[in-house]
């Protein structure tokens, strides 16, 4: 069975209750994304000035960066309340019209992995978006009706990690599309300074930086490790983080010093010791490390390529210098370059 290393991004059982906790209350408190932030101040600003609910809002970007985060402030802050679910959840026609009758004037609808919407789902929501009206095709064949429902304006919000696998019908629907980035060391570091009073640990503002480091520049990774630290400190130190104590615990996890782990180190070492550095087809490099490919395309694969490890081509994914490099690997091809 699968499990996920501590620097996924993925959310697990544990980081339900921990992002509950540690989600921002406000504008302030909700470090990072400037841009993305100060676009969405001014579309909600502007809605309530017009009295009307905001435009239906994409974002997309990788796991834990702040999406659903995102859709909680901008419900706080137009005073509505606010209805999650995800593409998966929505099997059927009446799933939908159950969500969407239950909706209130004003309301916010947050569909996570809105990608994972099937077809039938996405042509209701395009007259949904478009004029608020849903049309649901009551019985079969030449005695077939079609009964259309007013809803009431709500703001649809949806989040994906997926971009490319949204159709373009559904995309081109929504009011905006904003693209969140991984964060800066500096801004990771401000969120664990949050983390660390809100869960009321003493830490070393350099013991801090250590886990920024290693938290692949993604919040929600960053608290992970701050738990499993604090955990660290608990039981092996006297319950403060300190940067000896910090080392010593991510060394222990298996965690380099900047975020990789030994699944992320694997699929390196088999793109360069079994494939000669590549191409190698996701396909084939799933088989070969006995990863699911959703895995590698998640969870490794957008941390390797922002460090500039992994390069995508048009016959597949290749190692890059750095790779080997961080690997301890001579650099084959510069070898072949001098024969």
């Amino acid at each position: 069975m699968f499990v996920k290393p501590q620097t996924s991004p993925k959310p697990t059982k544990e980081d339900e209750s921990l992002d509950l906790t540690l989600r921002p209350k406000t504008w302030a408190e909700y470090v990072g994304q400037e841009k993305t932030k100060r676009n969405l101040e001014i579309i909600i600003e502007a809605a309530k000035q017009r009295k009307e609910a905001p435009e239906h809002l994409l974002f997309h970007g990788g796991s834990g960066l702040g999406k659903t985060s995102l859709a909680y402030l901008i419900a706080k802050e137009i005073g509505a309340n606010i209805r999650v679910t995800s593409g998966p959840a929505i099997e059927r026609a009446g799933d939908l019209a159950a969500i969407l009758t239950n909706l209130s004037e004003g309301d916010v609808l947050f569909i996570d992995e809105c990608h994972r919407l099937n077809k039938l789902i996405e042509e209701y929501l395009y007259p949904v978006m478009e004029s608020s009206k849903l049309n649901i095709i009551i019985g079969k064949g030449p005695m077939a009706k079609t009964m259309e429902l007013k809803l009431p304006r709500f703001t649809f919000i949806g989040a994906t990690t997926r971009a490319a696998l949204i159709s373009a019908p559904l995309r081109n629907r929504f009011g905006a599309t904003f693209q969140l980035d991984f964060y800066s060391q500096e801004d990771i570091e401000k969120i664990l300074q949050r983390s660390s009073r809100i869960l009321k640990v003493e830490a070393d503002p350099k013991a801090l930086k250590i886990i920024a480091q290693r938290s692949r520049f993604t919040p929600r990774v960053a608290n992970r490790l701050l738990k499993r630290v604090r955990d660290f400190a608990q039981v092996e130190g006297k319950g403060v983080i300190t940067p000896d104590l910090a080392q010593k615990s991510l060394s222990f996890l298996e965690i380099d010093e900047i975020g990789l782990e030994n699944g992320d180190r694997r699929i390196l070492r088999v793109i360069i010791k079994k494939f000669e550095g590549g191409p190698i087809g996701l396909q084939a490099l799933a088989a070969a490390t006995s990863e699911e490919q959703d895995s590698i395309l998640d969870i490794y694969e957008p941390y390797l390529m922002q460090l500039g490890f992994i390069e995508r081509t048009s016959r597949g994914r290749m190692a890059t210098k750095a790779a080997y490099q961080h690997l301890g690997i001579k650099y084959k091809r510069d070898q072949d370059l001098l024969l």
